[in-house]
C-alpha cells in the first residue's frame, strides 16, 4: 500500500526546498512532485507543497 506525505512551506527558496527534499528522502520517502501556489501580484510563489511517497504496511 502506498503512503503519501505532503510537506507545506511558505518560505519558497532553493535552500528551503533543498532542505525539505534532503530531510524527507533521508527518512525513506521518495520525491513524487512539487506544486506551487502563486500570488496575483508576484511571479514568486507564495507557498510550495512537496509531495513524497513510500511503501507502507499492508492492512490485514
Amino acid at each position: 500500500m502506498v503512503k503519501y506525505k505532503v510537506v507545506e512551506t511558505t518560505l519558497v527558496t532553493d535552500d528551503t526546498l533543498e532542505e525539505i527534499l534532503n530531510e524527507w528522502s533521508a527518512k525513506g520517502w521518495h520525491y513524487d512532485g512539487m506544486q506551487f501556489a502563486m500570488r496575483e501580484a508576484s511571479k514568486r510563489p507564495a507557498m510550495a507543497f512537496v509531495l513524497f511517497t513510500r511503501e507502507g504496511a499492508k492492512d490485514s
